[in-house]
């Protein structure tokens, strides 16, 4: 090989090089700095609201859905804070046949609503949070939600659990999902009022 090719070879390498070595644009300081949380397949930033982060995970797209049919968005999107209660797309599915389709019909969106806004409490709570009310209550703390009704935790090994008004439960599979609104606590389970 020539001294010239040789010269050339050697220059193309290091300008490669010089590329390869070039960093990548970094995300936005904000967003680089956010401790995320993985949420159906998408991190959950502290930054967003509660409808900016749900919508980008797989897991809640039937209560994103849910949520939009209510006429939600707004509020949930609003300066809060809230702490959620998110049923995932399973929690949904373990309802009798029928009955999520009948509830998004525009006709039965008083109930639809009454549903939804039963797994909101005012506040951010997060999980440290609600360990606490519960040993303040002796194993079993009432949280009062944003449609009026209760809703109770307690803690069993570790896990939380989130009872309804007709006396069924929800485990909290993914506690606090910070949110620039509040905090959301994926649930098993959708909850239900009497």
């Amino acid at each position: 090989m020539s001294k010239t090719r040789t010269l050339l070879a050697i220059a193309s390498t290091t300008v490669c090089l010089g590329f390869a070595l070039t960093p990548l644009p970094a995300l936005s300081a904000s967003m680089s700095a956010e401790h995320t949380t993985m949420v159906g397949g998408a991190a959950m930033y502290p930054s967003k609201n509660i409808v900016e982060n749900a919508m980008n995970s797989k897991d809640h797209t039937t209560l994103v859905a849910a949520v939009k049919a209510a006429g939600l968005v707004e509020t949930l999107e609003g300066p809060g804070p809230f702490t959620v209660f998110a049923p995932a797309n399973a929690a949904f599915a373990k309802l009798p046949a029928g009955t999520l389709g009948m509830l998004l019909k525009p006709e039965n969106k008083a109930t639809l609503t009454g549903i939804l806004t039963y797994h909101v409490v005012p506040g951010r709570m997060t999980k440290a949070d609600l360990m606490a009310k519960i040993a303040s209550a002796n194993g079993k703390a009432e949280l009062k939600t944003v449609a009026g009704g209760s809703l109770w935790v307690s803690e069993s090994m570790g896990k939380l659990w989130v009872w309804d008004e007709k006396g069924g439960k929800a485990q909290v599979t993914i506690p606090d999902v910070m949110q620039s609104n509040g905090v959301i606590d994926v649930v098993d389970a959708v909850l239900m009022p009497k």
